[in-house]
């Protein structure tokens, strides 16, 4: 079981697998994939902001088709109580994606460098 970060998600959306590190391919094409459900509200901000053209309820269902993707369901509360221990970032969606994939020492894929500096099941690369 993995998790993706919201970038990753995107780029597999839009086809932009060469954006992707051969670790990264890898973990997804061996493992179940899973998203925080913070994920679905990153993706909306991003598509309000214009940086998506689709939204997370066409984003989502499609690459649950394509590639299994499943939303974490994860029990909230515990999400946030993890997330209050991450204090090396102040912005939310990354504590809480991070958060997530801690409550079972889950690998999460990410190519953001303080996710990768801080979180050690983060993988990006070699």
């Amino acid at each position: 079981m993995i998790y993706l970060d919201t970038h990753v998600l995107a780029w597999l959306y839009a086809g932009l697998t060469d954006k992707l590190t051969d670790i990264a391919k890898t973990l997804i094409n061996d493992n179940d994939v899973y998203i925080s459900p913070i994920v679905r509200l990153e993706l909306q901000y991003l598509y309000e902001i214009k940086r998506l053209k689709d939204q997370p309820d066409v984003i989502i269902p499609n690459l649950s088709e394509e590639i299994g993707l499943k939303i974490c369901n994860q029990n909230f509360n515990d999400i946030i109580s993890t997330s209050l221990t991450i204090a090396w970032t102040r912005d939310p969606f990354d504590r809480i994606i991070t958060a997530n994939a801690l409550l079972n020492n889950n690998i999460l894929v990410s190519k953001d460098e303080n996710i990768l500096n801080n979180y050690q099941y983060a993988k990006w690369r070699d």
